[in-house]
């Protein structure tokens, strides 16, 4: 597992076993994310001056350093991005990392929710965040999660907010609270929370669902929607005798 060094703001791996604390960051992609190739370059002794700034001037970065800065003042010696910490080049570790992303959010100390359309004059229920596949799993995963405006701003956590996030995502407020385990929510009421978010590859509405049901599953692109939804129902059925899954594929 990668994670970024707060001080520093490198890149460093470890081990499984060696996970020290940390901090992850939930937000939603813009047009100038930093890459994993981009930490590393710059790195790079020979790489051009103006190269590095370029690189260091991206929204992107930015958005890296304001989340350091914030998890080393709430004593957080690393942080989660899934910008730059997985190197989307190598499809193996894509896919692995897909695989665990529910436990990375699951595993965090804190989880920094970054809704950059949101602002004093901008309320909460109409961020592109509540509308996006992945942010599902990264809202109910983190035993703790902090909500952030365009500013860096805190507007308050998901339990503070909790019958007002409930309202937006339809999630049971004791859920979100901690006070009821997700399991005990049935799966079609589990896929109803992801019915009016999108994903911008069509597979991945079945993939970012997949931590939420607690099964694991090659990603393949290209296979399609539908192909990547039966197959994330054929892996819940493995697992789980709840026959509504049934239900939920008749009204889908």
């Amino acid at each position: 597992m990668r994670l970024i060094n707060t001080t520093t703001l490198q890149v460093v791996e470890f081990l499984s076993i060696d996970v020290p604390p940390y901090a992850i960051l939930s937000h939603t992609w813009g047009s100038e994310e930093v890459t994993f190739r981009d930490m590393m370059l710059r790195l790079t002794e020979d790489l051009a001056v103006e190269a590095s700034i370029r690189i260091e001037q991206k929204a992107g970065f930015i958005k890296i350093q304001k989340s350091c800065e914030i998890a080393k003042r709430d004593g957080f010696d690393f942080i989660w991005n899934d910008t730059c910490c997985i190197d989307k080049e190598s499809s193996a570790e894509l896919s692995e990392a897909i695989n665990s992303m529910y436990r990375h959010y699951g595993g965090s100390g804190v989880c920094y929710a970054y809704l950059v359309d949101v602002s004093l004059s901008v309320s909460l229920c109409k961020s592109r965040w509540f509308t996006r596949g992945w942010t599902l799993q990264e809202l109910l995963a983190p035993s703790n999660v902090v909500f952030y405006d365009k500013d860096w701003l805190e507007i308050g956590t998901r339990t503070s907010l909790a019958e007002l996030v409930s309202l937006i995502t339809m999630i049971p407020t004791p859920v979100l609270k901690g006070d009821q385990d997700l399991k005990s929510c049935t799966i079609a009421q589990r896929m109803s929370w992801a019915a009016e978010r999108r994903t911008t590859r069509a597979e991945d509405l079945a993939y970012c669902l997949m931590g939420i049901f607690g099964v694991g599953m090659p990603t393949l692109y290209g296979e399609g929607a539908i192909r990547a939804f039966i197959r994330l129902q054929e892996e819940i059925i493995k697992y789980n005798d709840d026959a509504t899954i049934f239900a939920w594929r008749a009204s889908s």
